[in-house]
């Protein structure tokens, strides 16, 4: 399981550490950040979590092209939205993430591109990750549709179209004038 993330107290690795000591599962945590320290002990203490420290963008990629799946278990809503979420999304890789009412369900779709898992709950995060872990058909099936969710959803073009169609109803909205470069 991969986590790559700017260490921050929000991001849950404290959860996703607990969950890698109960499963006994690889996992493998790149980034740098505030927290840095209690990672780099958590992976001299446990023999299943890998601290890479910050990687470069050329590293990260290849990371997401390798990893089994991406663990995201941010448990605050600090976290708005999640873009190394995304980018594992755009990788065809299963994603487990916390239920934090953030763009992070919009990424991840419950039972669809992953398991979208209460926050802070060490227990139900190692459950997820342990399904993933023994079912490649499901992890599979659901890193496939994570791909598609991104190919749909969050590539450039389509963000694009999706501003225009915002910006073309605005001009046409009978609530909205445009008069002289203002906007009532």
């Amino acid at each position: 399981f991969l986590f790559v993330v700017v260490l921050r107290y929000y991001k849950g690795l404290d959860v996703l550490i607990e969950a890698a000591k109960k499963t006994g599962l690889p996992v493998v945590i790149a980034g740098d950040g505030p927290i840095r320290k209690t990672v780099e002990q958590a992976a001299d203490e446990i023999k299943n979590v890998h601290y890479l420290g910050m990687v470069s963008e050329t590293d990260k990629m290849a990371l997401l092209r390798v990893a089994t799946a991406f663990a995201f278990p941010s448990a605050q809503r600090s976290e708005a939205f999640g873009i190394s979420l995304l980018e594992a999304a755009m990788f065809g890789k299963a994603l487990i993430s916390a239920e934090i009412g953030t763009g992070t369900s919009f990424i991840n779709q419950h039972n669809e591109t992953g398991m979208v898992v209460p926050p802070n709950n060490a227990d139900t995060l190692a459950e997820a990750m342990s399904t993933l872990w023994r079912d490649e058909a499901l992890r599979n099936t659901m890193g496939k549709a994570a791909r598609a969710r991104f190919l749909a959803k969050f590539t450039a073009a389509e963000m694009g179209k999706k501003y225009a169609q915002v910006y073309q109803q605005l001009l046409v909205s009978p609530e909205c004038s445009i008069e002289m470069g203002t906007v009532e």
